[in-house]
């Protein structure tokens, strides 16, 4: 029996086609390649689990921004079972939207089991949830 072995490149490249993709049915389809069923994916806005919830993470910033594109600049960074890698998201007129790092943990078919994701640069007006903890008085 053959198994396919981790491929950390090969596995941004498809995380990146989810993100990318243009519809929630295509997403659909892609995801089975890209994230194992229990998925968990960790942001500043909350955290997610299933491939399901990402697609409608993803649904629901479109609505919001409208057409945009999630791009990774430059290859992963990788050990053992882990990719980091920044990335970018590129609204249709060409503009920076927000910038950030991931920490992929890779399944060893190369499938993502688990993301935490690290804005380094955030949308305009975006508050991080720190500060919002240091006004309601430091509790996190």
């Amino acid at each position: 029996m053959t198994t396919a072995r981790l491929n950390p490149a090969e596995a941004v490249e498809r995380y990146v086609r989810f993100w990318n993709g243009e519809t929630p049915d295509e997403q659909r389809r892609a995801a089975a390649e890209v994230f194992t069923e229990d998925v968990e994916y960790r942001a500043v806005p909350g955290v997610l689990t299933g491939a399901e919830a990402l697609i409608g993470f993803r649904t629901q910033f479109i609505e919001h921004v409208g057409a945009a594109t999630y791009r990774v600049p430059a290859p992963p960074d990788h050990h053992h079972d882990r990719a980091r890698f920044g990335w970018e998201i590129v609204l249709a007129d060409g503009t920076v939207f927000a910038a950030g790092t991931d920490i992929a943990q890779l399944a060893p078919d190369g499938r993502i089991t688990a993301v935490v994701s690290f804005l380094d640069r955030a949308p305009e007006g975006f508050e991080h949830h720190e500060a919002e903890a240091e006004r309601a008085g430091g509790a996190r």
